[in-house]
C-alpha cells in the first residue's frame, strides 16, 4: 500500500475510535461560562500566557508601526496560530475537571519534547499562519493605490475606498485559509494533548464535529473572532483576560464535540 494511502486509513481508523457528539446552537455560550469559571479558579497560568500574548503584541506594534499591511497579517495571521499556544491552558482545565490541583509547571510540561505530534501540528499553523502574513503583505502593497504604513492609511485605502475590490478580496482570502484551519484544530489540539491519536486522524476527528454541528461551530468561530478583536481595541491590554478565558472555554467545546472509549483515553498519557 502507498505511504500516503496508509496514512489516511491509519488516519481513518484512528478518528472513528472517537465519537462526535451533537450540540445545541448556543452550547458556545456554556463553554465561555465553563471557561471563565476555570480561569478564576487557577488564574495564574492563564495570566501568564495572557501577558506573554500582550507583550508579543507590543513588540509587534513597535516593529510594524510603520508597515501596517504586515501587522494586520500578523495579527490575523495570529488568530490561526493561537490555539496551539494555549495548549498548557488545556491541561489546566483538564486537571481541573479531575478534581485536581494544577500548576503553572505542570502546565508547561505540556510542551515536553516527548509530545512530537503537537509540536508537529504546532508547525504546521506557523507555517498557515506565516503563509497569511506574506499572502496579505503581498495583496495589500501590490494593489493598494496609495502606500499603506498606519491604521489610518489602511481604513482611508482600503476599508473605505470608493472603488475597487481589495478590502473584500483581503477580507475573503482570509477566509478562504481561516475557515479550514478552524475546522482543522477546533478539537484537534485537545485531541493530541489528552488521547493517543495521530496528527491526521485528529484533524479528522475536528472536520467531523465541524460537520456535525455547522451552526453551533460557526457561532462559536464568531464569539473567538468578536472577543479577540474586542480585546485588541484598548491598547491590546483585553488580550491579558480574554486569551486564557477564550482558551479554558475551547477545551470544554472539545470536551462536549468528543468522547472516546476508555482504552482510547488510556492511551493518551504513552504518546
Amino acid at each position: 500500500m502507498p505511504p500516503l494511502l496508509s496514512r489516511q486509513t491509519q488516519a481513518h481508523a484512528e478518528s472513528r475510535v472517537f465519537t462526535t457528539r451533537r450540540i445545541p446552537l448556543l452550547r458556545p455560550l456554556a463553554w465561555l461560562a465553563r471557561g471563565w469559571a476555570d480561569f478564576m479558579h487557577c488564574p495564574g497560568p492563564g495570566l501568564l500566557h495572557g501577558l506573554a500574548v500582550f507583550a508579543f503584541g507590543l513588540v509587534l506594534l513597535t516593529l510594524a508601526r510603520e508597515q501596517f499591511w504586515l501587522l494586520a497579517g500578523a495579527f490575523s495571521g495570529f488568530l490561526l496560530v493561537a490555539p496551539i499556544l494555549a495548549t498548557a491552558l488545556y491541561a489546566v482545565s483538564r486537571d481541573l475537571a479531575q478534581g485536581l490541583q494544577p500548576s503553572l509547571a505542570g502546565a508547561l510540561r505540556t510542551w515536553h519534547p516527548g509530545h512530537k505530534r503537537l509540536v508537529l501540528f504546532g508547525s504546521l499553523l506557523a507555517l498557515a499562519g506565516t503563509g497569511w502574513v506574506l499572502t496579505s503583505a503581498a495583496l495589500i502593497t501590490r494593489f493598494a493605490p496609495a502606500p499603506v504604513s498606519s491604521p489610518q492609511d489602511f481604513l482611508q485605502t482600503v476599508v473605505l475606498a470608493r472603488e475597487g475590490w481589495l478590502f473584500e478580496a483581503w477580507l475573503a482570502l482570509g477566509a478562504l485559509m481561516a475557515a479550514p484551519l478552524f475546522a482543522s484544530s477546533v478539537v484537534a489540539i485537545p485531541l493530541l494533548l489528552e488521547r493517543g491519536i495521530g496528527v491526521f486522524g485528529a484533524v479528522l476527528t475536528s472536520w467531523r464535529a465541524v460537520i456535525a454541528n455547522p451552526a453551533p461551530l460557526a457561532l462559536w468561530a464568531a464569539l473567538l473572532l468578536a472577543l479577540t478583536l474586542l480585546a485588541m481595541a484598548p491598547l491590546l491590554l483585553g488580550l491579558v483576560v480574554v486569551v486564557p478565558w477564550l482558551a479554558h472555554a475551547s477545551w470544554h467545546a472539545y470536551r462536549d464535540l468528543v468522547d472516546a472509549p476508555p482504552a482510547a483515553r488510556a492511551g493518551a498519557a504513552r504518546n
